[in-house]
């Protein structure tokens, strides 16, 4: 591992972001930025920033982005927030509302 980013406690289900983490898991940075561009799921601004924010911690160690592939990315469950709305007969249904903690692992392509 190069450089890694991480975003905790993102408002979004972990599931969701699961889904588009399997398109850019191995992927070059490049390849990983196109697409997540093309993408038509919310969860990919939250991608679009870890990564981002990983190339520039590897460039911070003198790695040039067109260098580095994505090694390890991973979204794991945060804590849930516990609501309820109103269902019938006087009862209450719970919500449960998702939370995510996101890393992004960078390191060298080996050619």
């Amino acid at each position: 591992m190069i450089a890694h980013a991480q975003a905790k406690f993102l408002r979004i289900s972990p599931t969701k972001v699961r889904q588009v983490i399997d398109l850019i898991r191995g992927k070059d940075v490049s390849q990983a930025n196109a697409i997540l561009a093309l993408t038509p799921k919310r969860s990919k601004e939250f991608l679009i920033k870890i990564l981002n924010s990983a190339v520039a911690n590897a460039k911070v160690k003198g790695v040039g982005s067109n260098q580095l592939y994505i090694s390890k990315a991973i979204c794991n469950v945060g804590p849930q927030w516990k609501r309820f709305k109103a269902a019938a007969f006087g009862r209450a249904a719970p919500i449960r509302k998702r939370t995510s903690h996101i890393r992004i692992e960078l390191d060298i392509k080996k050619t």
